[in-house]
């Protein structure tokens, strides 16, 4: 599974390097903000953006989603992977970026981004593969980490003007998109894991219209 990749070598080995770091990088929990957002949904076909070690995409599995997982690093798929089997559940691994993943249009009824670390481009072409993934009536959910688009770059860190933020894909939206969330919210936090220094989300719940 990790030894077919699509995308920027440098994005998979930085990401490699980051979880070879840790045992385990994340909480092992899915995400406050997506379990809340889901609540009530009919589950069909979902989207993981950047599923990391699988908390999310095993969880949308065990409440009747059909998930499609999507994540560079090949050493994080390994462990979702495996988290996958010992929940008993099907997800359908893709190790890709999302720009070079080459999926299928307007062909997911969510589209989840916890906390993606997708880079941005002059064209845009993050943004546009978030929003052409969602299908006629399906949902794009986007949380990410209030605030930090306007941080500067610390030593040695990523810069956040480097990454795209939720403000950048909502000023993309036009009149097939109907925005249902757009605020800012106190964060569910989980106990350990990389991020749980951040207490505020920003959470971006967009259906596509047409």
């Amino acid at each position: 599974m990790s030894d077919e990749y699509a995308g920027d070598p440098t994005v998979r080995e930085h990401w490699d390097r980051r979880y070879a770091d840790r045992e385990q990088l994340w909480s092992g929990r899915p995400n406050g903000a997506l379990v809340a957002e889901v609540a009530g949904m009919t589950p069909g076909r979902v989207l993981d953006v950047g599923c990391g070690e699988g908390a999310d995409a095993v969880w949308l599995a065990r409440n009747g989603w059909d998930v499609t997982a999507l994540e560079v690093s090949g050493l994080a798929l390994d462990r979702a992977a495996g988290h996958a089997r010992d929940a008993g559940v099907p997800v359908r691994w893709v190790h890709a970026g999302l720009v070079e993943a080459a999926l299928p249009a307007r062909s997911f009824d969510l589209v989840s981004a916890q906390y993606p670390a997708l880079l941005r481009t002059p064209d845009a072409a993050a943004e546009r593969a978030l929003l052409d993934a969602v299908a006629p009536g399906g949902v794009l959910l986007l949380v990410h980490h209030a605030g930090m688009e306007h941080h500067e770059a610390l030593d040695g860190g990523d810069d956040p003007a480097d990454y795209v933020w939720p403000s950048m894909v909502a000023a993309l939206l036009d009149d097939d998109w109907r925005v249902e969330v757009d605020e800012q919210r106190p964060r569910v936090i989980p106990e350990g894991g990389a991020g749980a220094h951040h207490s505020e989300d920003v959470v971006l719940r967009a259906r596509r219209l047409r």
